[in-house]
């Protein structure tokens, strides 16, 4: 068989000498940002090995939280001939599509803030009737034990209190984790106070029932970076046969690529002053914001970045994670619920512009990403990191005498 995307063959990270990895934040309507840049990284890839190869192709895990999880689904479900649903240069054009169905707008001025005020005391601000069923139509039956390479979505069950993570991994050894991925969908997306918290059953051969009582993954991993590189180490403790070339991890076997879908927090547009004032309703709305919930989500995700950052710089491998993060933005692209086109195409630029500005790497101590240099622009490393996956999936194919 070729070394391109026609091979249904999926070389384990046993037969290479990294281990390769994609993780993808959540934020609502803001996916348009990752989707913009994992277009531009599998036009590269293909560049080099043929027109039929997808991101799935080169990735050993996938994880995405909320509308990350979204599109980690949407390139990793396969369709009638075993082939990714969505090509990466599809995934925004589903975002452009259907976002303004997912959330639709209720106009705007003095009105709209005060219906969503009542709103966000009365219940979630969307039904998720047409994600639900959108999502329904797409996977059909199709589980988590599906997917063309091994993916992780983080969920939070608010009856256990608890984090909930499903991954290929473990859908193969555990029936009860092996839930329809339409269901994962829907609960690594239900974001509080924006769509309902989502129930599912699944069922062993023994017919033992489990339920998930589920919300947005957000809660406890909106980058899911580290939740993957974990989830690697563990299955080497654990003597996976994929893995059974590794007897260790560390930062250079790793090939990290980490997208963010944009941050609000240098608008500084909260101050103690006016938060001290605040009390349950204040924090969770705000001026069409969700304060609470933008600040620990951000903060999550700081988290993560500052620690993987750390840990790849002690290693000397800072080149071997490479993350891409806006964090400017401001006004409705700061947004995850605002669908008007004009928002929309916004977060697209925003995506592009991206590409063009120069690597950078979360400042510790300030919490701001600044520019390294001499690594020159994000589009510049996604170049570099293709060429480093198409080498890596070109040895593992050559092992197998696929040529």
């Amino acid at each position: 068989m070729a070394i391109d995307g026609r091979t249904t063959v999926k070389p384990t990270p046993s037969l290479g000498s990294m281990v390769t990895v994609l993780s993808i934040d959540g934020g609502g309507l803001r996916g348009l940002i990752p989707g913009t840049i994992l277009a531009f990284l599998e036009s590269k890839l293909q560049e080099l090995d043929g027109k039929d190869v997808r991101i799935a192709d080169y990735f050993d895990v996938i994880a995405g939280t909320s509308t990350g999880g979204l599109v980690t689904t949407m390139i990793t479900a396969p369709d009638e001939n075993n082939r990714p649903l969505f090509a990466a240069k599809d995934i925004n054009q589903f975002y452009l599509e259907n976002g303004p169905k997912i959330f639709p707008q209720n106009g705007s001025g003095v009105l709209s803030s005060v219906k969503g005020l009542f709103g966000a005391i009365s219940g979630p601000k969307y039904d998720g009737k047409y994600l639900h069923s959108k999502v329904r139509q797409l996977l059909g039956d199709l589980k988590i034990q599906d997917t063309l390479t091994d993916i992780l979505i983080p969920t939070f069950d608010i009856k256990l209190l608890q984090p909930t993570i499903f991954s290929t991994y473990e859908a193969r050894i555990n029936e009860t984790k092996n839930g329809l991925l339409s269901d994962v969908c829907i609960s690594t997306s239900a974001a509080p106070t924006y769509l309902p918290a989502h129930y599912f059953e699944t069922k062993d051969s023994e017919g033992n029932v489990r339920s998930f009582n589920l919300i947005d993954g957000g809660v406890a991993a909106n980058n899911p970076t580290l939740l993957a590189m974990s989830h690697i180490t563990r299955q080497i403790l654990l003597k996976s046969k994929d893995y059974s070339s590794i007897e260790s991890i560390n930062c250079r076997k790793l090939l990290v690529i980490s997208l963010g879908t944009g941050a609000p927090k240098q608008e500084q547009k909260y101050s103690t002053k006016e938060v001290s004032k605040w009390g349950v309703l204040g924090w969770l709305y705000n001026g069409g914001n969700t304060p609470l919930i933008d600040s620990f989500s951000q903060g999550i995700t700081d988290l993560v970045d500052i620690h993987a950052s750390v840990l790849f710089q002690a290693l000397y491998s800072e080149k071997n994670y490479l993350r891409i993060q806006d964090d400017t933005l401001v006004g409705n692209t700061s947004s995850v619920d605002i669908s008007t086109s004009e928002n929309l195409l916004n977060l697209v630029d925003i995506g592009k512009n991206l590409l063009k500005k120069p690597v950078s790497r979360v400042n510790v101590e300030t919490g701001v990403s600044e520019e390294v240099k001499g690594e020159g622009t994000n589009e510049d490393a996604l170049i570099r990191f293709a060429k480093l996956l198409s080498d890596e999936r070109r040895l593992r194919l050559s092992k197998l005498n696929i040529h």
